[in-house]
């Protein structure tokens, strides 16, 4: 059969979820199930959607196909690409906070984080005046050219992210072409080639479920609980990005109140992931701020509150039945470096005391109805960013 090897690979990936160490009850296994479905949709798409001769950018991770704590405000696109050839990309810059390139050596496993080849954003491309750009990869040096970036030889991939602060902000357009296929069909299916395909599903999928089980041990889980890192550049290369990490563990009863000044990064948010190493629902519940969506206190301070219960405050993050996750600042676009005094400072509570704490808490406060409003913003929001 030739679909064997991707049937046997679920049932490894299976196995692997079920044994996973964080399991302690039955919504933990329920969640391991979706998230293995993610990540059979987002293998078995990339198999038969990319190819190194007709590269396409395709989202790797959303709403449905989790993986890696995908940033609710970032949508991600990648495309396959060899170091030896010449590449273009077209597109229109959107309205976005940020628009990120990196080229990756390799791919993420559970031994091995990929070399960066280049990162950037999009300050260092010319962009016409209507937002087009033309960017251009390739082995050769620049030679005077606008926007070409020199590929190594074991460049593997090239990762594009849209980062968003307003979440209602206009989406951009991107292209790849591989420059001697432009015009050119792609070769026509052969049985061998079906069982490729087959067999890097299956593949993939055993990586991906093994990769982000193991990715955070390596960042997360030694720091001491209920604290957070100072900020730092982020693993992986990307050029302008600086985050804090830490991981929770809270009762019902307790809430972590999480202090940090708005910065003057063009980005700045927050989110809680699951230990499937994924982002909570981040439509129906509100388990991220980034600078744009968080209350900002008059001393210039971001306070928000980390709970399962609703402490009737605009900056609740909500932990959905998850009394143990990770907890991830990201700032993006920095022109500077960034420092302790920048980051997080954590604080965790009795929930009965949390009004105390706040030393804003009457502007702090929000109702029901408006709570039930910032909710619908963010489900229209998703559909219209995200889905549509």
């Amino acid at each position: 059969m030739l679909t064997e090897p991707l049937a046997e690979a679920i049932a490894e990936a299976e196995k692997l979820v079920e044994a996973a160490p964080h399991i302690r009850s039955e919504q933990d296994l329920l969640e391991g199930y979706q998230y293995l479905a993610g990540g059979i949709l987002a293998t078995v798409h990339a198999a038969w959607a990319t190819e190194k001769t007709h590269p396409t950018f395709i989202q790797g991770t959303g709403p449905y196909m989790k993986m890696g704590l995908d940033n609710p405000d970032t949508l991600y696109f990648g495309a396959r690409i060899n170091g030896d050839a010449e590449y273009v990309v077209t597109g229109r810059r959107g309205t976005t906070a940020d628009l990120s390139f990196q080229v990756l050596s390799g791919n993420y496993t559970n031994a091995n984080v990929p070399g960066s080849v280049t990162a950037f954003d999009d300050r260092e491309l010319h962009i016409e005046d209507d937002g087009s750009f033309v960017v251009t990869f390739g082995p050769g040096p620049a030679d005077g050219r606008t926007n070409h970036f020199t590929l190594a030889p074991d460049s593997s991939q090239l990762v594009v992210r849209e980062v968003y602060s307003d979440w209602s902000q206009q989406r951009g357009t991107i292209r790849i072409d591989r420059v001697d296929r432009i015009g050119v069909p792609g070769d026509a299916l052969t049985k061998e080639e079906t069982e490729k395909r087959y067999a890097r599903a299956g593949k993939a999928l055993v990586s991906r479920v093994k990769t982000w089980l193991q990715f955070p041990e390596w960042f997360y889980l030694k720091l001491p609980v209920n604290t957070m890192t100072e900020p730092r550049l982020t693993p992986g290369g990307l050029a302008t990005q600086f985050s804090s990490v830490g991981h929770y563990e809270l009762t019902d009863d307790q809430a972590m109140i999480i202090t940090v000044p708005k910065s003057d990064a063009p980005y700045q948010g927050f989110q809680l992931g699951s230990l499937w190493y994924i982002s909570l629902d981040y439509t129906g519940h509100q388990t991220s701020l980034n600078n744009a969506q968080a209350q900002a206190d008059p001393d210039g301070m971001i306070r928000m509150v980390v709970s399962e219960r609703n402490p009737g405050v605009t900056n609740w993050i909500e932990t959905v039945g998850h009394p143990r996750g990770y907890l991830q600042f990201r700032w993006q676009r920095t022109s500077r470096e960034f420092t302790p005094a920048d980051g997080p400072t954590v604080e965790v509570v009795n929930l009965d005391e949390v009004a105390s704490k706040l030393p804003f808490h009457e502007q702090n406060k929000i109702t029901s109805e408006d709570w039930t409003a910032r909710i619908a913003a963010r489900q229209a929001a998703v559909a219209n960013r995200m889905l549509g």
